[in-house]
């Protein structure tokens, strides 16, 4: 049997629970409605771009790493997507630790050849209807 990779919603769980953060907490730091954070985290609803930008600075992270946690290709020309993946799925690291480690990265990465431009593949998911309208 193989296993599937998680869901966006079970990846913006996943992380929130590491960080020992309740939904309701979540969801005002991320400011969307608690409903709709449960939502999302159960597969029911897809974020907005917007929303998951949200998300993943309420997490200290970036949404390109939820987006490949949950096995959402992302094209970025080079090797360094898999490394920020294992940066991200790291459960040894706080979220804050994991920021820093991605800023270093970053930087290190930086000091190089300009990246080329990402682009983001995915098939839209059942019931990703945008739910702006759900968010405060």
């Amino acid at each position: 049997m193989t296993r599937r990779p998680p869901s966006i919603g079970e990846t913006i769980r996943r992380q929130r629970e590491l960080s020992q953060v309740s939904m309701r907490q979540f969801a005002d730091m991320a400011g969307i409605s608690n409903p709709y954070l449960s939502q999302i985290e159960r597969g029911l609803r897809e974020p907005s771009e917007r929303v998951l930008e949200a998300i993943a600075e309420s997490l200290e992270t970036s949404a390109e790493a939820l987006y490949e946690q949950a096995g959402i290709v992302v094209e970025d020309g080079s090797e360094t997507a898999a490394a920020r993946a294992a940066i991200e799925a790291d459960p040894a690291l706080t979220p804050r630790q994991r920021r820093t480690l991605l800023d270093v990265y970053d930087a290190l990465l930086s000091a190089g050849p300009t990246p080329r431009q990402r682009k983001r593949h995915s098939a839209p998911a059942p019931g990703a209807a945008d739910a702006e309208h759900e968010e405060r």
